[in-house]
């Protein structure tokens, strides 16, 4: 008996593989972009450098959609980018732009059911439908990298496949050498940066990503740390369904974490979700040595029923050093005791500066961790009243373009600064109070 089929409701479109072709959409994607924004947009950004206010990016939905379509299409390395972007979108964007550009969060253009099978019988050969009662065709989930199919085995196993898309993989080095491109030679890093260490490391990065076989042994992992902890679910991997290219788990029904900020949630659940989160974000650096540094809010589903948070995505899970927790640690010492010269020798231990770096450079890194220091006072922090996100923005941007950020840190700093940044704008967009102080207490 074959498995009960759910045709999809709209047809994919190809991944583009080859390289000039997906150069090709990165450069239309860019020049969306750019028309997007327009005279008077760059007018605004030049404005903003004057007056130190944050810009706001006024992009029309029209043009928006064209370029999160374009990504949506290109998948890969590319629309990992564009999902960064989106994160935290309504500080840059408009309303409307923003929402438009959250969807490359949680979508990208499905595979075509042609190409789908052509994955499964590859995988798992022609006769594949025996090992299933019930088969949806149509995805529950599609991003960068693969996309999500909800089955029930022969046996009564629910499961969600993550089935990675044809010609991703093989795209990544292409990927990462055309943003290399456009990054070097359209003005995007400072002059005298180095980025080549960043792109590799992200190359290595993703094709660790793109390799579901080790996914699915930090999957395992990570779950094993967790334990039976009550508040979060780690699914369990299904090794005899699961291969470098299908990722079979259990099915863990839930929302989108960044949800719980629309008005059907309390704000008690948005405290208490956004706080387990920053103490899991905690434990993985100072307890686990292992984190997981992809940000993207669509990783961490809630479950309204058990009040449980599911973690899902552990290709960018990376190991951490002891060394590195050792010089976080050192900076939060340095940041509660205001203390300029161990910000200094902690930021030196971490990559932010070189050891040589001239006074102004050194002065203007410190003066930017102190800022963010702000967040360990304490008592709770109310993220949603906070207005340290435009502070660091500007600060930052002004940083950038004053070109003191010329030297790059370890990568996996780098990463860890990423997951950091991205449960900073989770606490900002659920506007959740979190006492961080308290959770660093223990280890201080």
């Amino acid at each position: 008996m074959s498995a009960a089929i759910d045709p999809p409701s709209r047809a994919g479109r190809n991944v583009p593989s080859r390289r000039l072709s997906r150069l090709w959409h990165i450069g239309r994607a860019t020049t969306d972009l750019a028309a997007g924004v327009g005279v008077r947009g760059m007018m605004e950004l030049a404005r903003s450098r004057r007056s130190g206010e944050v810009a706001r990016i006024q992009l029309s939905p029209e043009a928006t959609k064209r370029f999160t379509d374009r990504l949506a299409r290109m998948r890969g390395a590319v629309m990992k980018m564009g999902q960064l972007m989106s994160m935290d979108g309504t500080d840059m964007f408009t309303p409307e732009a923003a929402a438009i550009m959250a969807e490359l969060r949680d979508r990208a253009e499905p595979m075509p059911l042609s190409q789908l099978n052509r994955v499964l019988e590859t995988e798992w050969g022609r006769d594949w439908r025996r090992n299933f009662r019930r088969f949806e065709f149509q995805p529950v989930a599609a991003a960068s990298i693969g996309q999500v199919h909800r089955v029930e085995t022969k046996d009564g196993r629910r499961l969600a496949l993550k089935i990675q898309f044809p010609g991703v993989r093989e795209s990544i080095d292409s990927d990462i050498d055309n943003l290399g491109f456009f990054a070097r030679n359209l003005g995007m890093v400072p002059k005298g940066m180095d980025i080549g260490p960043l792109l590799e490391e992200a190359r290595v990065q993703l094709h660790q990503e793109a390799d579901y076989a080790a996914e699915a042994a930090a999957m395992m992992r990570y779950r094993a740390l967790v334990g039976d902890d009550a508040d979060f679910f780690v699914p369990a991997v299904h090794s005899d369904l699961s291969t470098d290219r299908i990722l079979a788990m259990d099915f863990a029904a839930g929302v989108s974490i960044d949800h719980l900020a629309d008005s059907g949630y309390s704000r008690a659940e948005r405290d208490r979700a956004a706080s387990l989160l920053v103490r899991l974000m905690i434990r993985e650096l100072l307890d686990f040595g292992l984190a997981q540094t992809d940000p993207n809010f669509g990783n961490y589903l809630y479950d309204p029923q058990t009040k449980r948070i599911v973690l899902l995505d552990f290709g960018a899970a990376l190991p951490v050093p002891g060394g590195i927790a050792e010089q976080y640690l050192a900076l939060a010492h340095g940041a509660l005791a205001d203390d300029v010269d161990a910000l200094r020798a902690a930021s030196i231990g971490l990559g932010y500066m070189a050891a040589d770096a001239d006074a102004a450079t050194a002065e203007a890194l410190v003066a930017m961790i102190r800022l963010s220091a702000e967040v360990l006072q304490p008592g709770v922090y109310d993220f949603g009243s906070s207005d340290l996100f435009e502070r660091l923005y500007v600060k930052g941007r002004d940083m950038y373009m004053d070109e003191v950020f010329n030297h790059l840190p370890e990568p996996i700093t780098m990463f860890l600064q990423r997951k950091f940044a991205g449960m900073f704008m989770l606490c900002r967009r659920l506007r959740a109070r979190v006492d961080l102080r308290a959770m660093l207490d223990p280890y201080l």
